[in-house]
């Protein structure tokens, strides 16, 4: 019997405890950045059963109340009762912040020019896109992020019963027919009420979350699915299994998809090349796959600290490319500015717009309008090749 070809991604809600830690350390980013663009912020968050710490290095003008942004953030969540796993108004919040390394500092600020500032860090990051889907996104943490959404959404407009928020969802794709790829297999955690009636539950979950999602993507329905394989998920939440900022970081980008220079992105601002060098990365590779120069791209920036241009830049379209690789590279030098300095000036990433990310991931988000995912390079890409008409109109 011939092996099928199968990959799998997975997602959380915004109830897991891990997205709970990223969405605070965002909630506190968009906080300081509302009011001090220039802000330096490394925020740091760990929670368990009714205990939020937050942590790291932060130097701003901003005037932040750390303890209402966490609650603020729970409740906004849904964590309103310590049955749950942990209750925004009556838990307790420890801030232990303090001022940024000067050591990092004067790596960052490497020039009195604020053009001409330093990357935050050494490192390598990457971005991805593929034609698979509509957002230019894998299909599998593509349809895992719309399941563990709408199971939230219908959560919060009380449509689901028994529902808590603490949820997690997996799914498994067959490429064996690489025309026709098929759901194999979905997985579906879901937190709930201790008088759920388990018959009840798993029908709806079936009806008004997977099914429905499979027919959003035009997906078979001939697959096998699991709901809360082990029986009961009632313990959940930060009581359940504690939370840390950055625990995420395959959720957040592509599934597993591509490949992964390994730093978090949630509680950093933008002169951390973590976060704004991956999103380049993902800007410049999602308008390569717009303009049709391949099926697939994946962008790999290195930075050192304290050096504005990149050490490195690398392309690979996994053999779907339409030009030399070499090519692609050229435009690439010649049409995007991955300074650090370049890079915040072209997302503009001094903006409060972080939160909103933290949860469902930072990349294909049709939902948002996020500088990142704007295929508005798609002409002077062709143009810096060569090619004076786009191939083919950019979603």
């Amino acid at each position: 019997m011939e092996e099928k070809i199968l990959f799998t991604s997975e997602s959380v809600s915004e109830g897991h405890p891990d997205k709970i830690a990223d969405q605070i350390s965002d909630a506190v980013l968009d906080a300081a950045l509302s009011q001090d663009p220039f802000a330096r912020v490394a925020c740091e968050v760990f929670n368990t059963t009714n205990t939020v710490i937050i942590g790291g290095e932060i130097t701003t003008t901003a005037i932040l109340d750390f303890e209402e942004i966490a609650r603020n953030t729970l409740l906004e969540i849904g964590y309103n009762d310590d049955c749950l796993g942990i209750d925004g108004r009556r838990c307790h919040v420890q801030v232990l912040v303090h001022s940024q390394s000067p050591d990092i500092a004067v790596g960052v600020d490497a020039s009195s020019d604020t053009q001409d500032i330093g990357a935050g860090d050494q490192g390598i990051m990457f971005g991805y896109a593929t034609n698979e889907t509509e957002n230019f996104m894998p299909l599998a943490i593509e349809m895992a992020h719309t399941l563990v959404r709408q199971a939230s959404a219908l959560r919060k407009e009380g449509l689901f019963k028994w529902a808590r928020p603490d949820m997690k969802s997996q799914v498994t794709i067959d490429y064996s027919d690489a025309l026709k790829p098929k759901i194999a297999t979905i997985l579906m955690s879901i937190q709930h009420d201790e008088q759920m009636i388990d018959d009840e539950f798993k029908s709806y979950v079936k009806k008004q979350i997977v099914l429905k999602t499979a027919r959003q993507f035009n997906m078979n329905e001939d697959f096998t699915l699991l709901i809360n394989p082990t029986g009961r998920f009632v313990v959940g939440g930060p009581h359940g299994d504690a939370g840390l900022t950055g625990r995420k970081i395959i959720v957040d980008t592509y599934g597993g998809a591509a490949r992964h220079g390994g730093g978090a992105f949630s509680g950093k601002d933008c002169t951390k090349v973590d976060r704004s060098a991956a999103y380049a990365a993902r800007y410049i590779a999602k308008n390569i796959v717009a303009a049709k120069l391949a099926d697939k791209c994946e962008i790999q920036l290195s930075y050192a600290i304290g050096v504005s241009e990149p050490i490195s830049i690398a392309v690979e379209t996994f053999g779907t490319g339409k030009i030399a690789e070499s090519k692609l590279l050229a435009a690439i030098r010649q049409e995007f500015n991955l300074t650090p300095a370049g890079i915040i000036d072209m997302l503009d990433l001094r903006t409060a717009q972080y939160r909103q990310v933290a949860a469902y991931g930072h990349f294909g988000r049709g939902d948002l309008q996020l500088p990142w995912e704007e295929t508005n390079r798609v002409t002077a890409l062709l143009q810096a090749i060569g090619k004076c008409e786009p191939v083919g109109a950019a979603r």
